[in-house]
């Protein structure tokens, strides 16, 4: 066990570039992961990693190594997989991620009763807003709002999420109803925007008479957190695209309006990314069965906003 181990342990560290990266991914410490390294480099003779205080890069053979090592893993998972589906137990730990809204509001509301059906399963559910990369960060699922970079990667449908815009009455009494893209964009109204590292340009994706439109807001409020700019749009600092299930309740309450109805948001694809050796794990399966349809159920009971 000690052999995979430190394989499992070179695979981290190969693909997240850093010794301490790998040890807080695998929750060991730094000097537990460079004396697996060299063990590892001892048991065959050669050199995986060259390093320098501030750089670790891979060698010719840690390259070469690394595609076996990545199979031995795969092989070990597939042949626990079927283990387990036969005794119906899964056990081990799983990572998923999800966005801020997605997690909040329709996962994290189902883990305990995952786990209370499956004891021996643990959770690390990670909600962030940015986009994730399951290779590196070792992650089991992700879910997802919008459309996949990597064609690597197997994706999941759950449904088709309706969007509105919307602001607070007293954004709206302040600086007016809009009823379209293009009197949001000629009114200057301010635009709530949802933006990541790299953004070179904004855009929102509407639905107007002549088919889908891409309109260029401004604004000065920016962030990469989705409840916050949620929490601004609440307060009345401006205009905010949102799924339908993260405002439903305010919508009711009447603490947001619905505004440029006349040109509503595109529907954007939910979904669940994993790759092809995660999903012979039945802890993997059993999540996705058993959260997708609830989430499924919840996105359809509030398509049509009030």
């Amino acid at each position: 066990m000690s052999y995979f181990e430190n394989i499992r342990t070179f695979v981290r560290v190969y693909e997240l570039g850093s010794m301490s990266a790998a040890g807080r991914d695998l929750r060991i410490s730094p000097a537990v992961t460079s004396s697996r390294i060299s063990q590892l480099e001892q048991h065959l003779g050669v050199r995986l990693f060259q390093r320098t205080t501030r750089n670790l890069t891979s060698t010719e053979q840690g390259r070469a190594f690394y595609t076996g090592a990545c199979q031995v893993l795969e092989s070990v998972q597939a042949a626990e997989a079927q283990v387990v589906d036969i005794t119906d137990h899964p056990r081990g730990a799983l990572f998923v991620s999800a966005p801020l809204g997605v997690g909040r509001r329709l996962i994290a509301p189902l883990v305990p009763d995952f786990l209370a059906q499956y004891p021996d399963v643990s959770l690390r559910l990670r909600l962030t807003d940015r986009k994730v990369d399951l290779t590196t960060e070792g992650l089991d699922l992700a879910y997802f709002l919008g459309q996949p970079e990597d064609s690597t990667l197997r994706i999941k449908k759950i449904a088709d999420v309706q969007r509105v815009l919307c602001a607070a009455p007293a954004y709206i009494a302040a600086h007016g109803h809009p009823k379209s893209g293009d009197e949001i964009v000629a009114q200057d109204h301010v635009c709530l925007k949802l933006r990541f590292p790299g953004a070179t340009e904004f855009q929102w994706p509407l639905i107007t008479s002549d088919g889908p439109k891409r309109f260029r807001v401004a604004g000065r409020y920016e962030c990469d957190d989705g409840d916050t700019l949620l929490a601004w749009a609440l307060a009345g600092h401006g205009i905010t695209l949102k799924p339908v299930f993260e405002v439903e309740q305010y919508l009711k309450s009447g603490a947001l309006l619905i505004v440029g109805k006349d040109t509503p948001p595109e529907p954007i694809q939910m979904a669940c990314l994993y790759t092809h050796r995660r999903h012979q794990d039945p802890k993997s399966r059993l999540f996705m069965e058993f959260v997708n349809d609830r989430i499924s159920t919840v996105i359809k009971e509030t398509q049509q906003p009030v």
